[in-house]
């Protein structure tokens, strides 16, 4: 069974919206974000790993609440992947994203991260 009707089975939408991963400005602290590279979705700001509640499933941008999304705390896994746990100050939503530390133009910032950890 491929992803996609996997992901149609469960009912999950994923990635609805034409593009998505386009260059934004972060509503936390201004910073110009651009797109990743690898071809993801950028779903958080790099320098300050905040976000805002946009997506009901991932990549659909059919939220209404719009809140800004804090990053709480931080975990990792042994596979070397970590993800940022952020939380609506809107509504109280939590939501993990994957940190885009590999992205060669725009990595997420690793002191912030660090930040997160303690």
């Amino acid at each position: 069974m491929t992803e996609e009707s996997r992901e149609r089975e469960e009912g999950e939408r994923r990635n609805l919206v034409a593009g998505g991963n386009d260059a934004f400005e972060c509503l936390h602290c201004g910073a110009r974000v651009l797109p990743l590279v690898q071809g993801s979705i950028r779903n958080h700001c790099p320098v300050c790993l905040w976000s805002r509640h946009v997506d009901v499933v991932p990549g659909d941008r059919a939220e209404s609440c719009r809140g800004l999304m804090e990053p709480v705390r931080i975990e990792g896994s042994s596979g070397g992947i970590w993800k940022i746990f952020q939380r609506c100050v809107d509504c109280g939503f939590e939501r993990a994203n994957r940190a885009a530390l590999d992205d060669p133009n725009q990595p997420d910032d690793w002191d912030e991260l660090i930040t997160l950890m303690r």
